[in-house]
């Protein structure tokens, strides 16, 4: 079993997607503004003693995504429009250039919440990041997550020695091996932990997979010389990859479910309180259950 990692240094925000316009609420920040916008965001609490949005009645509470998520942009903005005002609130959606900038925004309470990381990959954010407080909340969405290829049809095709990629990052290198151990083509060690499992964690590959790690865009480029890669469907779709050439996808685990990430200190402020219970509302599920831009790349979670 062979292991080559990317070697690039790129960071799974930098995903190389074409921003599309909303249909009711254009973008309006290009990459450069996004990173000007995302500087004068960060510090204007700390550096100006203010108080957070959180804390003040009627603020404006921006919920931020790494920015060209288009799936989790129509999502946040959605709840803006259709569900927020029945909890007395205003949302609003922001898109930052990486994770630890827009973790950081959420843990001062520049932000208010963040809804593009699962409990594993905050729990490694946090710990990279121990001055950082923040509470997953609530899970709102699975991200459609699956096998691609652009050379064989079924999982079952893959052939002896087929080079497979899985991403970089720990967290979603165990959603893979967790991924091709339910499609039968490994086992995992008995007893471990398999949201945190490893390649050191394989005891049976009968096909002698060989794996490639590499970053979010990365792989979706590289699908037409690998034999098949486990990733995510919404940065396929951004790439232009069609959808049959998705070959295996179960749902995902309650592990991996995108979660509302707040600041700990402002948990128990009425304005957090009240933007749980709009991403908590039966509303939300309907929407990712219906609505033709979200469908298939991020899931309900009530299914």
């Amino acid at each position: 079993m062979t292991i080559t990692e990317d070697k690039t240094g790129s960071s799974p925000q930098d995903h190389g997607f074409t921003v599309r316009k909303r249909r009711k609420l254009p973008w309006l920040l290009g990459a450069g503004a996004a990173v000007v916008a995302a500087g004068a965001l960060i510090g204007t609490n700390v550096l100006g003693g203010s108080k957070s949005p959180n804390e003040i009645p009627g603020a404006t509470l921006t919920v931020v995504t790494a920015e060209g998520n288009h799936a989790e942009q129509e999502l946040v903005e959605f709840v803006a429009e259709e569900v927020a005002p029945k909890y007395g609130i205003k949302v609003a959606f922001k898109g930052l250039s990486d994770s630890n900038t827009l973790n950081r925004a959420v843990s001062t309470g520049e932000v208010a919440a963040t809804v593009y990381q699962h409990k594993l990959w905050l729990a490694q954010v946090l710990e990279a990041n121990p001055d950082f407080k923040e509470t997953a909340a609530t899970p709102v969405f699975r991200w459609g997550f699956g096998v691609w290829s652009a050379k064989h049809k079924s999982i079952e095709e893959l052939p002896e020695g087929a080079v497979v990629s899985l991403y970089s990052d720990p967290a979603n290198e165990a959603q893979g091996l967790w991924l091709l151990e339910r499609a039968g083509l490994i086992k995992l060690k008995d007893g471990i932990n398999k949201w945190q499992a490893t390649q050191k964690d394989i005891v049976e590959n009968p096909k002698n997979l060989e794996f490639k790690l590499l970053d979010f865009a990365a792989q979706s480029r590289a699908l037409p010389d690998l034999d098949a890669a486990v990733g995510y469907t919404e940065y396929y779709v951004a790439a232009k990859v069609p959808l049959e050439q998705q070959i295996y996808a179960p749902p995902a685990p309650d592990e991996f479910a995108g979660q509302l990430t707040v600041g700990s200190d402002y948990l128990d402020t009425e304005n957090i309180q009240n933007l749980i219970k709009a991403f908590k509302d039966p509303a939300v599920q309907d929407f990712l259950r219906t609505d033709p831009d979200v469908k298939g790349l991020l899931l309900p979670v009530d299914n």
